[in-house]
C-alpha cells in the first residue's frame, strides 16, 4: 500500500499544532500540573472539530474518519494536550454535549462488574464515565455519586481518582460497538503515542545541535549520531505501523483491524517510552530535572501506554493469533 498524506491533511495536522502551541506553550506546563481542565482550551479544542471526528457530518460532527483523526491525535500526543481528549472523542457517537465540548467523557476498559471501583483519568472534571464491557458500552452519569477518591498519578498531567460506585449506568452500546471502540482507541491512543516518540526526538536532536563540548556540538559525537538514529528509526515505525492501522479501520481491505491496531499500539508504545527514556539521557543533568520536557514526555507515555492494553498484552494477542493461525 502506497500511503501519502495530502494537502488537506497536512493543513490539518498545522493547524492543530499551531492551535496546540498557541494555547498550551510548553514553557508554561508546569502551572498545569494538578490543576482541572481548562474550559477555555477544551473550548478550543471543540472549536478546532476535535471531538467530533469520528461523528458525521449531518451528526453534528466533522465526519473526517479515523485516518485524519490519527493525524489530529497525533499533535495532541505530541504537546501533551491534557483533559480525557481521547474518551470524549471516543465517546462522542454515543453521548450528547461531547462534540460540542460542554459534556466531558471519561472512560475505561473493563470486564468487571458495574459496581466495582473505576480508576478513571480526570475523574474530577468528567460529567459521564463510559465503560466498555466485552459486551456492552455503559455511560454513567457523574452527577449525584459520590465524589471519586484521587489517586497519585503517574503523570502530574493526568490526575486520577477512583469511583466506588457509578450505578447501573445507561446502555448504550452492543458487543459490536463494544469491539470497534477498543479497536478505535487503540489506535488513537498509538497515534498519541507517536506525537510523544516525535517531540522526544525533536527535543533530543534540538539539544544535540545546540549544546557544545570540546568547542563542538554534541551531535557530532558519534554515540549521541547512534542514539538519535536509533530514535528517529523507532518513531518513523511506529507512525507507519499506525497510520496503516487508521487506513485499515476507515477502509478495512485484506487485514485484521484489530490486529493492526494491536501492532500499531505495540510499535508506539515501545517508541515513546523508549525515545523519551533517550531525551533525558541526551539531555544529560538537565535531563534528569523534574521539569524539563523530556520527563513530561516520559510520564505521558507511561499513563498512554496502560491504555487499551500494554504492549505485553497486544504482543501476547498477537503471537496467539499467529499461532492459532498455524
Amino acid at each position: 500500500m502506497e500511503f501519502a498524506l495530502d494537502a488537506g491533511q497536512i493543513e490539518l495536522q498545522q493547524t492543530v499544532a499551531r492551535v496546540c502551541a498557541d494555547r498550551l506553550p510548553f514553557d508554561t506546563i508546569a502551572a498545569r500540573e494538578h490543576v482541572p481542565v481548562d474550559r477555555r482550551v477544551w473550548a478550543d479544542m471543540a472549536a478546532l472539530g476535535v471531538f467530533g471526528l469520528l461523528v458525521a457530518e449531518d451528526a453534528g460532527g466533522s465526519g473526517l474518519g479515523v485516518l485524519d483523526a490519527a493525524l489530529v491525535f497525533e499533535q495532541l500526543g505530541s504537546h501533551l494536550v491534557p483533559g480525557p481528549v481521547l474518551w470524549t472523542t471516543l465517546a462522542a457517537p454515543f453521548v450528547d454535549g461531547a462534540v460540542t465540548g460542554t459534556v466531558l467523557v471519561g472512560g475505561v476498559v473493563a470486564d468487571t462488574g458495574t459496581d466495582a471501583p473505576l480508576a478513571i483519568e480526570h475523574a474530577t472534571d468528567v460529567d459521564v464515565v463510559l465503560v466498555v464491557h466485552a459486551d456492552a458500552v455503559v455511560g454513567h452519569r457523574t452527577a449525584g455519586v459520590a465524589a471519586p477518591d484521587p489517586l497519585v498519578p503517574l503523570d502530574p498531567l493526568t490526575p486520577v481518582g477512583v469511583f466506588r460506585d457509578l450505578g447501573a449506568g445507561e446502555r448504550l452500546g452492543d458487543r459490536d460497538a463494544a469491539r470497534e471502540l477498543r479497536t478505535l482507541g487503540t489506535v488513537l491512543s498509538a497515534a498519541m503515542l507517536v506525537g510523544i516518540s516525535g517531540r522526544a526526538l525533536e527535543v533530543a536532536r534540538d539539544h544535540a545541535l545546540e549544546r557544545q563540548q570540546f568547542g563542538v556540538p554534541i551531535g557530532s559525537f558519534q554515540a549521541v549520531k547512534h542514539l538519535l538514529a536509533d530514535m528517529h528509526v523507532r518513531h518513523g515505525l511506529a507512525q507507519s505501523a499506525t497510520y496503516a492501522a487508521a487506513a485499515l479501520v476507515q477502509d478495512p481491505r485484506d487485514d485484521d483491524p484489530a490486529a493492526a491496531g494491536a501492532r500499531a499500539k505495540l510499535l508506539a508504545g515501545d517508541a515513546a517510552i523508549a525515545n523519551a527514556s533517550t531525551a533525558v539521557q541526551v539531555l544529560g543533568g538537565m535531563g534528569f530535572t523534574w521539569a524539563m520536557l523530556p520527563n513530561h514526555l516520559l510520564k505521558r507515555a507511561w499513563v498512554l501506554e496502560q491504555a487499551f492494553g500494554t504492549a505485553d498484552d497486544h504482543a501476547s494477542a498477537l503471537g496467539a493469533a499467529l499461532v492459532g493461525g498455524g
